[in-house]
């Protein structure tokens, strides 16, 4: 019982925490769903793990054990691709920032620079 309530807890964290941020992070809508539908899937596993079991075998898996780590796999490609994508835009907008600065401080040759004399007598 104590466990259910901690895990429970920690769901309900982990949403609001995500959720609130909503105007830090340009995140779209449908990735907040997704991830609400999947914490809210959480919490009934684990106040009804015996529906999780029925609906793994309605699905072809053994247990609900395994079709909740077979969700926590898929769950965490779509992170790590996210945070990839993410990761990659950022660098292309480092990159066009730092050639915007560059340009902007770029300076000027100088007019005609002169040749020394350096012939021999």
């Amino acid at each position: 019982m104590l466990i259910q309530i901690l895990l429970i807890v920690s769901v309900v964290a982990l949403l609001f925490l995500f959720l609130r941020h909503h105007g830090k992070s340009k995140t779209a809508a449908g990735v907040k769903i997704g991830f609400s539908v999947f914490m809210l899937f959480g919490v009934l596993a684990v106040l009804l793990p015996g529906e999780v079991t029925a609906v793994a075998n309605f699905l072809g898996v053994g247990r609900g054990t395994d079709l909740l780590l077979y969700g926590m796999i898929v769950a965490f490609g779509f992170a790590t691709i996210n945070t990839f994508l993410r990761f990659k835009e950022l660098e292309l907008r480092y990159a066009k920032l730092v050639r915007a600065v560059a340009i902007q401080n770029s300076k000027a040759p100088n007019e005609e620079v002169k040749p020394t004399d350096t012939s021999v007598v």
